[in-house]
């Protein structure tokens, strides 16, 4: 018999959760099973999905293989119906305990083989189950799950339920624990963090947890924020956005589209123009602010004149790290039932889109010579400014720590120091 193999699929929170499972599965005695933790986020991640458990059942012939994740909660059937499958596991079932004790108990494969339940009826987190994960040098942590947000392009409402928060005390406490453990940065992960608080007592905002943690944990360097939606910023994180060096001056911003009406079509809650302000403001309040963005090339209706919208975009919020989804139509969402683009015109889009984001890359770090950063060091030889670019280094430094460096030029989309 053999310790459970895990697979893990998409984004930061999925692969937080695959570190819970393997704590869940190991307390619970489970031995000889292959879990493979989906994702849901475009049809291209369900059909990865589907060939790595295939995959997976050819190099593993003899272990029970076991599907979770969010491609599971929505569409458990697709999951079922591989002869490869012996259980699906929905996204409430794969954080509880009992889930897998049920599991390591069943050796003939008799326990319930499809244990998805209505995700929207779940009211809590599991965000206390582990103290993060990461590199030796940085840790994630998750402080939200969900989305109350219906836009008509996404299916992962229906795969993650409705918003729910992880309370302050607990993240602090969880924080704490990963400083002194010796972690030189911590990232707050979930899947709609704008919308942390909402559902807790007093309704506290996301800047009102990032201030609590920096003013409670002084001894933590380096605290950073993974995806926003910029529209739900508020005043404190403005706020420590400009009085707070420890908070690292890189944003990830749901955006999605550059074209008004497509912006409406898509139900976002923001416009071209607000995007632009964010941005705008962010760099007045802290100048060595840099961006991200998710945006998708070819929603339905998308026209050349919209497109370009969103081209244009990249340089009038002056984003540096574009994450570019072609657009793929999601069963049961209403854009899939909208006038499609067609598919050679969306490789283009999505292509033009990407270079203008290597363009983006490339004058940022030509900007970054002759400048001095702290870099924590993820190996060796390789670390990360605090807008999140790799760093090179010659010479081996320590692993975790963190380095002051001169740059000394730029290696493809990488700086050397």
């Amino acid at each position: 018999m053999s310790a459970p193999k895990f697979s893990n699929h998409g984004c930061r929170l999925n692969a937080y959760e695959t570190e819970a499972m393997r704590e869940l599965a190991q307390d619970a005695g489970l031995q000889n099973a292959v879990i493979v933790n989906t994702c849901a986020v475009t049809a291209e991640a369900v059909r990865k999905a589907r060939q790595d458990i295939r995959k997976l059942r050819r190099a593993n012939p003899e272990a029970r293989l076991i599907v979770t994740g969010c491609a599971a909660q929505t569409e458990p059937e697709t999951f079922t119906s591989m002869e490869e499958v012996d259980a699906v596991i929905g996204n409430t079932e794969k954080m509880q305990g009992g889930t897998w004790q049920g599991l390591a108990a069943d050796f003939i494969g008799e326990t319930e083989a499809v244990q998805v339940d209505d995700i929207m009826s779940v009211t809590e987190t599991a965000g206390h189950l582990i103290d993060g994960f990461g590199t030796r040098s940085r840790a994630y942590v998750q402080v939200q799950n969900g989305c109350d947000h219906r836009c008509t392009f996404c299916i992962i409402p229906y795969g993650r339920g409705n918003s729910r928060s992880v309370p302050a005390g607990v993240v602090v406490d969880q924080i704490k624990r990963l400083v002194d453990k010796g972690f030189n940065e911590v990232v707050l992960t979930g899947v709609d963090l704008t919308s942390w608080g909402a559902d807790l007592p007093g309704e506290p905002k996301l800047g009102d947890l990032v201030m609590r943690i920096l003013k409670l944990i002084p001894d933590l360097p380096r605290l950073r924020i993974s995806s926003i939606d910029s529209i739900e910023v508020d005043d404190n994180l403005m706020q420590a956005i400009a009085t707070e060096p420890r908070l690292m001056p890189h944003l990830h911003l749901s955006l999605q589209h550059g074209d008004d009406m497509i912006l409406k079509r898509m139900k976002r809650r923001h416009l071209r123009d607000d995007a632009i302000r964010f941005t705008q403001e962010a760099k007045a309040l802290r100048p060595d602010m840099t961006f991200g963005a998710d945006i998708i090339a070819g929603f339905p209706t998308e026209t050349d004149a919209m497109f370009q919208n969103s081209l244009k975009l990249v340089q009038d919020c002056d984003l540096t790290w574009l994450h570019v989804f072609p657009y793929s139509a999601r069963k049961g969402t209403p854009a899939a039932r909208m006038p499609a683009v067609n598919g050679a015109d969306i490789k283009l889009r999505a292509a033009a889109l990407r270079a203008a984001g290597d363009a983006q890359v490339k004058a940022h770090l030509s900007q970054q010579v002759g400048q001095h950063h702290n870099v924590l060091m993820e190996n060796a030889t390789m670390g990360r400014t605090p807008q999140f670019s790799e760093v090179v280094f010659e010479v081996p430094q320590t692993e975790g720590a963190i380095v002051h460096a001169q740059i000394k030029g730029t290696q493809g989309q990488q700086l050397t120091a």
